[in-house]
């Protein structure tokens, strides 16, 4: 493996509940494992220094993460551009990233698509760079593959609904990301 360190940057709408659960869920797990894996978030709609909703601290809290001092930030070009690894939950939020810096779509994926493509192409190789390795990844995608508004590979917003609860969204979120950093570490090291 080689010894970089992976800053990802994780999108939502509002950035308060789905993406900063993911960058928690980056954050601790890397941590426990010893990885070398620095993570953000960002909103495509976010209304800049909000907290994050009562629910999700609520839901973070029960896994083992502290959300209370997070703050909303909007989405902006020079994050996506530091960024290695970009992650959207929803499609609408990959599309939003990849129109605000074209450049961006070969390291921009929605969390379960990544699993998805992670799962067909394999892990990261010994000694791979993660752009070289998010490279085989992308491999077959097309920018026009973004049009439309399938939710296949959305984790739901439980901001507002009835339907999905914020619990059983970062519990979703945590085991995505569980998956992509095994397949992003497939030796448990950096």
């Amino acid at each position: 493996m080689t010894d970089e360190r992976v800053e990802v940057l994780v999108v939502c709408t509002a950035n308060q509940c789905r993406s900063p659960l993911g960058a928690a869920a980056f954050l601790g797990r890397a941590a426990d494992l010893g990885l070398a894996v620095d993570a953000r978030s960002s909103g495509i709609q976010a209304g800049p220094g909000l907290p994050a909703t009562p629910a999700t601290i609520d839901a973070g809290r029960r896994i083992g993460w502290d959300l209370s001092a997070h703050r909303s930030t909007p989405l902006a070009v020079d994050a996506i551009r530091k960024a290695d690894l970009v992650i959207g939950l929803e499609r609408r939020h990959v599309q939003e990233i990849v129109l605000a810096d074209p450049a961006a779509f070969t390291k921009t994926f929605t969390l379960k698509e990544l699993v998805r493509r992670g799962g067909e192409a394999g892990g990261r190789e010994p000694g791979e760079a993660v752009a070289t390795w998010l490279g085989r990844l992308h491999s077959g995608r097309r920018a026009q593959d973004l049009i439309g508004l399938s939710s296949d590979d959305d984790v739901t917003d439980p901001t507002g609904s009835n339907a999905v609860d914020h619990r059983g969204t970062a519990e979703e979120i945590d085991a995505l990301v569980r998956t992509v950093l095994d397949l992003m570490f497939p030796d448990g090291s950096a």
